[in-house]
């Protein structure tokens, strides 16, 4: 077996089972491998009013009425992103109802580009030349968003940073929505659908919503289903596959850079993503925000962590 998920309170006698009976086939010399699963991952608990949900204790929550209320999708969705996996969970009606509104928000924004990116007349981003600087701020994160859910589900397996990634996705594409001719997906749908849009505009929100609905099927196949429809592809999910990324593409140009003082946060660089070491130390030591505290001070030691930090020690 590849991979085998089971709840913690299963994960002694069943691994018990498992791996004896996996040995005695070893034996007999129907199988060659020792262990029965290449990968597994135990589940947390889910918990209301700090104890384990049972029926003996009457603090269970009844699906049917969070079925009916928020759907299938919503209820999925929260149970994967409320936690990583292997962590307890608390139940909270709001966290269902934080899932259900992130998922409406998905609904209306594709729902709005709809009539300008739906059908095969989109061209791809690829085939854009000139792309202005918001538009491939978003295609850098649309890459840079598939990169990071594919590894948080396939390699690192937790659910719930990848559904994180998604909603900050979602939340860029309202924002650079505002920017355009189209609007914010709470314009009205009557004078969204009038204006006319650029061509390159239309190709990244194509591609971002192609990308996050094929990424979110797996949390809400339900949801994603109709959407993906709507877009006009044939076939449902079972003839699409995983959307791929470009390392390329998704590299951002600039990075923020922190820069400690004695461990403390004195100030952030905006440098050029394959700034050197020695450039992030001069730059760093020149901050207008970080020379106040070397002031009169003797700087002992320049710590840089390329892309993620600058520590100076100074007494």
């Amino acid at each position: 077996v590849d991979y085998y998920s089971g709840g913690v309170e299963h994960d002694i006698l069943h691994l018990i089972y498992s791996r004896f009976f996996a040995r005695v086939f070893r034996d007999l010399g129907m199988v060659s491998h020792d262990e029965p699963f290449t990968q597994l991952l135990t589940q947390g608990m889910v918990l209301k009013e700090g104890a384990v949900m049972s029926k003996s204790k009457g603090n269970v929550v009844d699906p049917d009425t969070m079925l009916q209320k928020y759907g299938a999708d919503a209820l999925r969705l929260y149970v994967m992103f409320v936690a990583p996996p292997e962590k307890e969970v608390e139940w909270t009606d709001a966290g269902l109802e934080g899932s259900f509104r992130f998922l409406a928000r998905v609904w209306r924004l594709v729902d709005h580009w709809l009539p300008k990116v739906s059908g095969t007349a989109v061209p791809s981003p690829d085939a854009c030349d000139n792309l202005s600087a918001a538009e491939k701020a978003v295609r850098r994160k649309t890459h840079d968003t598939i990169r990071r859910v594919t590894a948080d589900i396939e390699q690192r397996q937790q659910l719930n940073t990848a559904v994180s990634a998604m909603m900050e996705l979602v939340n860029d594409l309202y924002a650079f929505s505002e920017t355009t001719a189209t609007g914010a997906p709470t314009r009205r749908a009557e004078d969204a659908a009038s204006t006319v849009e650029r061509t390159e505009t239309c190709a990244v929100i194509r591609e971002a919503v192609d990308a996050l609905v094929r990424m979110l099927a797996p949390f809400a196949p339900h949801t994603c289903e109709e959407l993906w429809e709507a877009l006009g592809h044939t076939g449902g999910f079972q003839a699409a596959s995983w959307p791929a990324f470009s390392e390329q593409v998704a590299r951002a140009e600039e990075i923020v850079v922190p820069v400690q003082v004695n461990g403390k946060v004195r100030g952030r660089l905006t440098v050029p993503a394959d700034a050197s070491e020695a450039d992030l130390e001069r730059l760093a030591l020149a901050d207008p925000a970080v020379q106040p505290h070397l002031a009169g001070k003797t700087v002992r030691k320049v710590v840089v962590a390329k892309g993620r930090l600058v520590s100076v020690v100074v007494q």
